[in-house]
């Protein structure tokens, strides 16, 4: 039989990222992303629920990816972040196919599916990055206080600027897909195409947390220092390329 303690745990998040989520409109079995995020989208864009839209020139795309086929997205931990968890005695880990490097703090997820489309950032079109990446079967945990919160089968969106995923405590599930981080693409780089590895690679974006995360967080472990916009990493995506 499950403890009061676990479910109250459980309750803790799924409220916290109930209470964020309400005001969005969704149902049940479908989580949106917040209305207005608090950094700029991919495309830089003014706002991350703008609808694709592409000049009528119709710029061809530099790399099309219909069905994403393997390769990771990589988070470089901000040494300020591992710093405030290790303060609040929360350590951070991996789950299933994750990996983390504990000399360079860079944790990676496999990629399991999805789709990217990719413009020049100048091409018109916006957002210039599309499409959906999949992590199914790993993710990030943290531990504290006796219990431990873990975000899984994480799913970028480019186009909303979001790292969605699932969320349990204690082994329960709190959500099935709540939006965790925010991705700043302010700073990302071209893509960078290497024949060489038979990759494309998305090197730069910001990755913080969002507000209904931290909120969730604060509330299972018993804290108030995990702020909306904390800086959790630097994001590089790598991309199998179809063989020729």
């Amino acid at each position: 039989m499950l403890s009061l303690k676990k479910k109250s745990a459980v309750f803790a998040v799924a409220a916290g990222l109930t209470l964020g989520l309400a005001a969005c409109g969704q149902g049940d079995d479908q989580v949106a992303a917040p209305s207005t995020p608090s950094v700029p989208s991919v495309s830089s864009a003014p706002s991350a629920s703008a609808a694709s839209k592409a000049p009528s020139a119709s710029p061809s795309p530099v790399a099309a990816l219909t069905t994403l086929t393997g390769k990771q997205t990589a988070v470089t931990l901000d040494k300020d972040f591992v710093a405030a968890l290790t303060s609040l005695k929360v350590k951070p880990g991996t789950t299933g196919r994750a990996t983390l490097d504990a000399a360079t703090g860079k944790a990676a997820f496999p990629i399991t599916g999805g789709s990217v489309t990719y413009y020049k950032p100048d091409s018109g079109v916006e957002p210039f990055v599309q499409g959906l990446i999949n992590h199914q079967g790993s993710g990030l945990s943290l531990t504290g206080g006796g219990k431990v919160v873990k975000l899984e089968n994480f799913e970028v969106d480019p186009e909303m600027s979001m790292l969605f995923g699932k969320v349990t405590v204690d082994g329960m599930v709190a959500f099935e897909r709540a939006p965790l981080f925010l991705l700043d693409g302010s700073t990302l780089k071209p893509l960078a195409v290497n024949a060489g590895s038979n990759t494309a690679v998305l090197e730069g974006a910001g990755v913080s947390l969002t507000k209904e995360a931290a909120g969730a967080l604060n509330m299972v472990f018993g804290i108030t220092d995990l702020k909306e916009g904390l800086e959790v990493g630097i994001a590089e995506i790598t991309l199998a390329l179809p063989k020729s």
